[in-house]
């Protein structure tokens, strides 16, 4: 670690990276060992309660040695061996701020005043060493620890409830923003929405089997597409409610807001073309990205505290939610694509008409696109001129948002000047789902420039079979036509009327 810090972060291999890594894991398992109680602890109840008891002798026996008078020897003894333990706690705790990876401020201050300081258990417990009066809060910890090491259950709940009991009247607001957020995190809001659109999803691809005779089934699909984006709609209400800001704020929240877009964007081509296309698609992506966002919630905090530059609203209200709003569309139109490409090369169920609705369905969703892109993308360059100072940086985030509006715009000229027609579009949408990809998550994998907020390198290898399977797709779409299963060139026909006993009803010539 000493060679490798050495070496610039842009310029380290992946062996340099991984020995970063396996550093900081090793550090933050040390500190989190030395973050409630001392690492050597075996009864930190008992330990602390002896602490306690000796702290007044130990420490009149510390003042008496220092000024050469007769001492409590054993008294000292303890207090010193105390000391030296709670000086290595506190050792970690700065440690870990000048690496910025922070312990959390396990202990309320005294007061009860949101505005006083919180404390880590290190720092207090060798201010309590040197004469100060010992924070409540420790006690409940150890009483709670002892407890949950003991495996007893009823010692651990009492724990906890006489500690919630010591806070009431301090610390009310904090308690009740405590119990807002545990029951967002049992309600599983997000969790309820991914099984939703996976079961939509399901059934729109199923209906596709029988289009005529499973039409209910179709409806069913719609109608459980319309809950997963309602029970979306509350979590993200929820989170705006309990962190008071707009919908996006970091990646995993930019995750479940395309969750709540593209469905929503599925409704809207459902209620036109009534072919369950829109619930795939919508359904499709918004399974996808509550996904992505269920492994991001592992990572880290997902109610993390702000950047300075991103603590405001406006911003964020404006800005932010324009962009992701248009990375949702442009996914649901490469989605669009998608869905041609497997259905046209691997069954005939494509058919000429059935190729120009799709084309239609990409043209408007690619035009909506391209608006908030345009628009989100120059309200980030009025924020990052009153922020930074300059308008443009040539920033990566800032250059992946500039190539999601040129795509855009020259699939959009690419059909008005006749260089595609519908299956030029549809495969050109495609690669729009890799354009996006990389603004979306692939800067952030740089780890580099003013907008890497959300760095995680191990999605890196998930981004890339993501945009080598749109590839792949995107070579099959330029087939020869003669190539696939479907007969594009083929115009489709009505179904053939039935009588109420099931037989076709004879038609004239």
């Amino acid at each position: 670690m000493q060679r490798v810090s050495d070496v610039p972060s842009a310029q380290r291999n992946q062996f340099d990276k991984a020995v970063f890594n396996l550093w900081r894991v090793t550090f933050l398992y040390q500190e989190l060992k030395a973050s409630l109680q001392p690492p050597d602890a075996r009864d930190w109840s008992a330990e602390l309660q002896s602490f306690l008891e000796n702290r007044a002798a130990g420490h009149a026996a510390a003042v008496a040695q220092a000024a050469g008078q007769p001492h409590d020897q054993e008294a000292l003894d303890r207090i010193v061996a105390d000391a030296t333990r709670f000086d290595m706690m506190e050792r970690y705790d700065k440690l870990g701020e000048r690496l910025e990876m922070r312990m959390p401020l396990f202990l309320p201050p005294e007061t009860g005043k949101l505005d006083d300081d919180w404390r880590r258990t290190g720092t207090a417990l060798m201010e309590a060493a040197r004469g100060d009066t010992p924070n409540f809060a420790l006690a409940h910890y150890a009483r709670i620890g002892a407890a949950f090491r003991a495996n007893d259950v009823p010692a651990f709940n009492q724990s906890v409830a006489s500690y919630r009991a010591a806070l009431a009247g301090r610390l009310d607001a904090n308690l009740k923003e405590a119990s807002e957020e545990q029951y967002f995190n049992h309600l599983q809001a997000f969790y309820l929405a991914m099984v939703l659109c996976i079961g939509a999803f399901l059934g729109a691809i199923i209906f596709w089997f029988r289009p005529v005779d499973w039409e209910p089934l179709r409806q069913a699909a719609f109608n459980v597409l319309i809950l997963a984006v309602m029970m979306t709609i509350v979590g993200v209400v929820f989170r705006m409610v309990l962190v008071g800001r707009p919908p996006v704020i970091n990646l995993y929240s930019s995750a479940t807001f395309i969750a709540f877009g593209a469905p929503v964007l599925g409704i809207i081509l459902e209620c036109f073309w009534r072919n369950s296309i829109g619930v795939v698609v919508g359904s499709m992506i918004g399974a996808m990205c509550l996904i992505v966002a269920h492994y991001l919630s592992l990572e880290r905090d997902t109610l993390e505290m702000l950047r300075a530059v991103l603590d405001t609203n406006f911003w964020l209200a404006t800005h932010v939610v324009i962009v992701t709003l248009g990375y949702a569309s442009t996914f649901v139109a490469g989605f669009l694509g998608v869905i041609f490409v497997v259905r046209g090369f691997f069954t005939p169920a494509v058919t000429a008409d059935l190729k120009r609705s799709l084309a239609r369905m990409v043209y408007g969703i690619i035009c909506f696109a391209t608006l908030f892109s345009f628009v989100g993308t120059v309200l980030g360059g009025i924020w990052a001129d009153q922020s930074w100072g300059r308008f443009w940086g040539w920033d990566p985030k800032e250059n992946g948002a500039i190539i999601i509006v040129l795509w855009n715009a020259l699939v959009l000229h690419a059909r008005w000047g006749g260089l595609v027609r519908e299956r030029g579009l549809l495969n050109l949408a495609i690669v729009g789902n890799i354009v996006t990809s990389w603004s979306w998550f692939g800067t952030n994998m740089l780890g580099i420039g003013l907008h890497s907020y959300g760095f995680m390198d191990a999605a890196f290898y998930a981004l890339l079979a993501f945009d080598v399977t749109m590839v792949a797709l995107i070579v099959i779409g330029v087939l020869p036509t003669r190539l696939w299963q479907s007969r594009l060139d083929a115009k489709s026909e009505p179904p053939p009327l039935k009588n109420q006993g099931g037989k076709p009803v004879p038609q004239p010539a």
